[in-house]
């Protein structure tokens, strides 16, 4: 039976609140009473230790701060008595067994998906219009216009229909529900157009450039993609011949590619009525791909999280970590980005990589990151957002070893840098920011077919290629914001539910979404959301 209170690891010496906490109310723990000398908010940390100047906070097991000022037992955790720390770390040549886990239920499960030449398999069928730059976007945002009303994928915009009335002389407040779609698709088994529209592409460094082209190349060579149209200008930094080189190593696809630069034809709307042609003969080739059985190894499920709140290291991480867990068992991918919010967690997941070479990497892009950072003022520590503070998540170490959750416990398999394609099974390290819309831009173009998006304060965002599946930390938030959550993981404290048939119900709900039988919250909302992160410091 769950108390009111949550110690993660014997060796924590705080507690988390599992609801809100009086002053002078008492807290049983298995060997004394304690009394709280303040309000403890839900989700925040009360001492079980009387605190002096310098002592180290442990949560989850590990450091997560140091003590500014004296704090009694029974007082609350926060930003004026405890900073960031980390722990140092090292590669120890340690070898790791992972747990089992129990995949009994999984072997013989299948979903519906789209399967590719190179042996990938996707969960959706887009065709995507890319620019090399962003001189593009206009010509793309002409394009998709016209291919998604006359081919049936136009949502209908309530909104329009709300400010007809208002401007027709209704004086009262006018509320208008959710209008049909559009459903008469030309294309039957075409998901979906999308089209990816940026700010990069030319006025950064080649660096830049280069980091750009690779990101789309991996979102070209995603699973969830059919093909691609391509659209440049010609002088840009990020050439299409950067692309084509990108699509013939290091992404290596059959797919097809249409590339249309305009300073080679004589008017844009000779270039555009061209990329109509050729891209409509090619979204009829696609549209011959159907759905087909295949296991849950195919599947390569990114995990994230944003909007993260005091219980999202307790329910909903800790949950995506083993569905991460059990998909790898069964021969899957899962992808873990976001190193700002690995930061204090370094040595554990240092332990669990597959070997020096895979640990190596690990130590060099966080020590890399983080010494950015600091050249511009900033650091690892300035992480939490204000939201995050708010809700108990004090310091970065608190924030990293909650958000680590969401990689279970399985080895580290490998670490990929910013863009790099995923290619083992098993648990993979990408190294990202913590921003929300960069990691998932990151985890799609990494190869991700899914993704699995823990939060506690709630957000909307999605990803154009790749299904984003909410899951609520606590149950307050799915009937707050109910349009934009997939799955409660706040039923283990709100109704008990135990994690593992929890995980049971994820799982059902990731086969039925990658199968196309059901939308997430996300593309309902045609949330396509599409930042490149330019390898600046964004935390």
């Amino acid at each position: 039976m769950l108390k009111d209170y949550l110690i993660i690891a014997e060796t924590d010496n705080v507690a988390v609140a599992l609801k809100d906490l009086k002053k002078g109310g008492s807290v049983v723990l298995e060997s004394e009473t304690l009394i709280l000398t303040e309000d403890i908010p839900v989700k925040h940390k009360f001492a079980l230790n009387n605190f002096t100047e310098g002592d180290i906070v442990s949560m989850y097991g590990v450091p997560v701060g140091k003590v500014l000022k004296s704090i009694p037992k029974g007082g609350m955790i926060s930003t004026e008595n405890v900073k960031h720390v980390a722990a140092p770390y090292q590669f120890r040549n340690k070898k790791y067994n992972p747990p089992q886990v129990n995949i009994a239920q999984l072997k013989e499960k299948t979903f519906l998906g789209y399967h590719r030449e190179d042996g990938q398999v996707g969960t959706t069928n887009y065709w995507i219009f890319v620019p090399m730059v962003f001189c593009q976007n206009r010509n793309l945002k002409v394009l998709k216009d016209a291919f998604e009303e006359e081919l049936g994928y136009k949502k209908g915009n309530p909104y329009k229909l709300q400010l007809r009335k208002l401007a027709g002389g209704n004086t009262d407040e006018v509320f208008i529900e959710d209008i049909e779609n559009n459903e008469n698709k030309v294309f039957k088994n075409i998901d979906g157009i999308k089209f990816l529209t940026h700010e990069g592409g030319c006025g950064g460094t080649r660096d830049d450039a280069q980091a750009l082209v690779n990101l789309l190349a991996g979102y070209i060579k995603n699973p969830n993609v059919a093909g691609a149209t391509v659209l440049s200008l010609g002088c840009q930094h990020a050439q299409m011949s950067m692309l084509e080189e990108a699509l013939s190593e290091k992404f290596k696809t059959e797919k097809p590619v249409l590339y249309f630069e305009q300073q080679q034809f004589s008017s844009e709307k000779e270039m555009l009525s061209t990329v109509v042609n050729k891209s409509y003969k090619e979204l009829a080739e696609a549209n011959n791909i159907t759905r087909k059985p295949t296991s849950l190894s195919k599947l390569s499920i990114g995990l994230e999280c944003g909007g993260s709140d005091g219980f999202s290291g307790i329910t909903a991480n800790p949950l995506i970590g083993l569905v991460a867990d059990k998909i790898n068992a069964v021969g899957g991918k899962s992808i873990l980005s976001e190193f700002p919010e690995l930061c204090g967690v370094e040595q554990d997941l240092i332990d669990r990589c597959l070997d020096k070479k895979v640990a190596d990497k690990f130590i060099r892009l966080m020590e890399s990151y983080n010494k950015k950072a600091h050249e511009v003022g900033s650091g690892f520590d300035m992480n939490p957002s204000p939201g995050n503070i708010k809700d108990g998540l004090i310091t970065d170490a608190i924030k990293s070893a909650g958000a680590a959750t969401k990689g279970g416990r399985s080895t580290i398999a490998d670490v990929l840098d910013y863009a790099e394609y995923v290619n083992r099974p098993g648990l993979n390290l990408l190294c990202t920011p913590g921003n929300d819309v960069e990691s998932t831009t990151g985890l799609a173009g990494s190869g991700a077919n899914i993704i699995l998006f823990s939060t506690g304060l709630g957000t909307p965002t999605g990803n154009p290629i790749c299904p984003v599946i909410k899951i609520a930390s606590n149950s307050m938030l799915p009937a707050k914001m109910k349009d934009i959550i997939d799955f409660d993981a706040g039923r283990l404290i709100s109704e008990k539910i135990p994690q593992e048939e929890l995980a049971n119900q994820l799982i059902d709900l990731i086969i039925d979404i990658a199968s196309g039988k059901t939308l997430t919250c996300a593309d309902q909302l045609s949330q396509d959301d599409f930042i490149p992160w330019k390898r600046g410091v964004s935390l």
